[in-house]
């Protein structure tokens, strides 16, 4: 039989079969009846030890055996693991130590030989099962038949690890399906919006033929229905077709809409929202200054902001501004930035990571595509272009991408010549790139403008992609059950066993205190069956006392530490007060000075007063005494006159008696 043919049927087991399966391959025995001999040196002590406490759970039950006394601390260290456990179910024993396995050695399935019994026939949704029995080495596996998806060209897996409520498909791990979907599909279309709320997708706009969509379409996650939301008529009319925008799930029950290409551009970017409750679109007022209107853009919620970059304007001028919208006061803020920020594109692909730092990958311009990663850093707004590493992605534009954890999924995209081939996945804490699937030939998950939402499955995250365009507008939906977790404890543990947490974090916890070497030091091995446990204790006891030494040491540094730093502190409280006193005596001081000051301004107001009414009196005796003057003149010239007249009288009646000319008198009475 090939390891294709194994792979698939090993990832089609069903229940308690792929648990034995996974037993065997990890060292246990494979059967409820057989005895775990040892746990090769392929998994950590940690993983062992849990791996081994979920066997016992799943094949013996809980753990009812006394505390050992005498045992090895190995021993003990089993018994704590087992018995954190508590009363965890058996067949959720079984599905996390395959979880487990699968997070430690997703192949492990193409490297086992365990023998299936019986083939394992699916449930699917037309009730004919298509399981067929291959043998091969004498070991029986149900092969797995492969349907053609409605386009041609997707292979749909029919074995499940399980089928939910007869229409849910969730998928074996890293594997793409089509799930039987239903109801009207919307039209096939690229550059469309989606997003996800109270597990339905929600898909709006998009391209279609070169015209621009604006209906608003739903898939039901549970029940894979699609169905188009009647939009009523609200105060704006209908909302206007567009595509290459950014469709964002706010505030619990309402969708946003930003920026998009339009066939009557605006000026600036503006925000929608529709209200799924009234059904009805509006558009938000925004302050500050609005981004100039554009599609391409990536648009990134981080905590109440969202995140606005690049993109490609009305006149098809790309653009590598950076704007941050404020989504509580609804306030646009255009950031400015350090570094060398990505050169201007569109279509690109942006994720944030740790609620601090936002990822740039891909995108293209008007002649090339991009295959660089940038990094901003939103507390220093600086940027950097740090080293990829791993199975670096090729070149691509109008990929759809989707964050699980630290884990940055792509999907899609192309380089101006064909769609890209394979899904990839980012690491983002150790920026490290993988390929999750390959695909071949001519199929929707191959196209560029798709889109790919994360939602949840019986507790699982599910990749959800949709539309796309391959030389073809699509409109099929595409499911991909991750193996990539953020961590066990907060996502796989979260989502599966909420009330096994303590219990879980008790078995792992057991395994700091012990740590057997084996061969040269290069092999960990735990032995599961019981030992002398004498020398193991001596070597422990003196290991324990080296350590309480040890431990003393660096209590008693400690302590002096503490008691300088203690002094330190008491010194700077001291140093502190002082300050705080010669600030309070400055501000009195300053406080006279400042009254002093107020009424020298007082004193001085009233000088300016008594100097301008001074200056206006004797502006009045300048005015008088030039009057003084004039009358004097005028007096002066008064009195020469009559001395004159005076003068000329007296001489006029002496030469008029000598010439015997008489006074002439005016007699007033004749």
């Amino acid at each position: 039989m090939s390891a294709a043919a194994m792979t698939r049927a090993l990832s089609g087991l069903a229940y308690p079969e792929r648990f034995y399966a996974a037993s065997t391959y990890a060292g246990f025995g494979g059967s409820p009846n057989s005895s775990a001999k040892g746990v090769s040196s392929k998994f950590s002590n940690d993983v062992a030890l849990l791996l081994y406490a979920l066997y016992q759970q799943a094949t013996v039950g809980p753990c009812n055996i006394p505390k050992p006394r005498g045992w090895s601390p190995i021993e003990q260290s089993k018994w704590t693991s087992w018995n954190g456990l508590g009363n965890m179910a058996s067949t959720e024993a079984m599905r996390l130590f395959v979880k487990i396995l699968e997070e430690e050695d997703p192949g492990w399935y193409s490297r086992t030989s365990y023998s299936v019994v019986e083939p394992i026939i699916d449930v699917e949704m037309n009730h004919h099962p298509k399981v067929e029995t291959v043998t091969e080495n004498e070991n029986s596996f149900p092969e797995t038949k492969t349907i053609p998806a409605e386009n041609g060209y997707l292979s749909e897996t029919q074995d499940k690890d399980v089928v939910s409520e007869g229409l849910g498909v969730v998928s074996v791990y890293d594997q793409w399906v089509a799930p039987p979907v239903s109801g009207t599909r919307p039209k096939g279309r690229y550059e469309h919006g989606a997003a996800v709320i109270d597990d339905k997708m929600y898909v709006f706009g998009g391209n279609h033929n070169g015209r621009y969509l604006n209906d608003l379409q739903v898939l039901d996650l549970r029940s894979w229905m699609w169905s188009k939301v009647e939009v009523q008529a609200g105060t704006e009319g209908a909302i206007i077709p567009c595509a290459g925008h950014s469709l964002i799930p706010w505030d619990g029950n309402k969708l946003l809409s930003i920026a998009g290409h339009t066939k009557d551009p605006s000026e600036t970017l503006q925000v929608k929202v529709f209200d799924l409750q009234t059904r009805t679109w509006s558009t938000l007022k925004t302050y500050g200054k609005p981004p100039v209107s554009r599609g391409g853009q990536s648009g990134t919620p981080v905590g109440s902001t969202l995140v606005i970059f690049g993109g490609q304007d009305a006149r098809r001028s790309l653009l590598n501004d950076l704007h941050i919208l404020d989504l509580e006061t609804m306030t646009w803020d255009e950031m400015d930035t350090l570094g060398v920020p990505p050169s201007p594109r569109s279509d690109h692909a942006a994720a944030v990571h740790a609620e601090r730092y936002l990822l740039i990958f891909g995108g293209g311009s008007h002649a090339t595509c991009f295959n660089d990663l940038h990094v901003l850093d939103l507390h220093t707004m600086e940027w950097s272009r740090p080293t990829q590493q791993g199975e670096i992605p090729s070149p691509r534009a109008g990929h759809a991408g989707v964050t699980v954890g630290e884990n940055w999924f792509l999907v899609g995209g192309g380089d101006n010549k064909s769609g890209v081939s394979e899904n990839v996945v980012l690491n983002m804490s150790t920026l490290v790139w993988s390929v999750v699937t390959t695909f071949q030939g001519r199929i929707p998950l191959a196209s560029e403008g798709s889109s790919l939402v994360l939602s949840s499955f019986n507790g699982e995250d599910i990749l959800v992609s949709f539309g796309g365009y391959n030389g073809r507008y699509n409109n099929e939906v595409n499911v991909l059950k991750p193996s990539h977790k953020s961590t066990f404890k907060s996502k796989m543990m979260e989502s599966q066993v909420p009330d096994s947490v303590s219990a879980i974090q008790n078995a792992t916890n057991a395994t700091r205190d012990v740590e057997s070497i084996g061969q040269e030091g290069k092999i960990r091995e735990i032995v599961m069956d019981n030992v002398d446990s004498e020398p193991m204790v001596n070597k422990v006891e003196e290991t324990n006392e080296r350590l309480l030494a040890a431990l003393k040491g660096e209590k008693e540094e400690l302590v002096s530490s503490l008691s300088k730093e203690k002094m330190q502190t008491l010194q700077l409280k001291q140093e502190l007060t002082e300050a705080e006193n010669r600030s309070t005596d400055l501000y009195k001081e300053l406080q006279s000075v400042r009254s002093q000051l107020a009424s020298e301004q007082s004193r001085c107001f009233k000088l300016e007063v008594d100097v301008a009414e001074m200056r206006q009196k004797l502006q009045t005796m300048e005015i008088l005494q030039k009057e003084l003057e004039l009358l004097q003149r005028q007096k002066a010239a008064s009195e020469q006159a009559a001395l004159n007249a005076k003068q000329r009288q007296s001489s006029g009646g002496m030469w008029g008696w000598l010439a015997g000319t008489p006074n002439q008198h005016v007699d007033g009475d004749d």
